[in-house]
């Protein structure tokens, strides 16, 4: 859920989280949605077909971990992120390569 929804009255105790959970009290304001009550999710606020679930820059994103799974992926459409547990001799590599193939990597770090 988006940071824009909140739990309801999740500032009056510390324990309690602020992930998003459906209001069901008989008078709660944000079930009733109440004007100045915190928003509710509904399906308005989705986000379009096209850009649902890609990165800002408008490729989906392919995690990799070597340079073989480079080949599976489309420099059109898609854009490569490393993996978190690649080292780097082998991260070098694969970036080198994907210069080569001009494929777009989301997290290539300090150059």
């Amino acid at each position: 859920m988006s940071d824009d929804f909140k739990r309801e009255n999740n500032h009056k105790k510390s324990q309690t989280p602020d992930s998003w959970r459906r209001p069901r009290g008989k008078h709660s304001r944000v079930r009733l949605e109440v004007n100045g009550a915190p928003a509710k999710p509904k399906a308005g606020y989705r986000t379009d077909k096209e850009v649902r679930g890609k990165h800002p820059s408008g490729y989906e994103e392919v995690l990799i971990h070597n340079t073989d799974d480079l080949e599976e992926i489309d420099p059109e459409t898609e854009a490569a992120r490393i993996g978190s547990t690649v080292g780097g001799r082998k991260r070098a590599e694969i970036i080198e390569k994907a210069d080569e193939e001009d494929i777009h990597i989301l997290n290539r770090g300090e150059e």
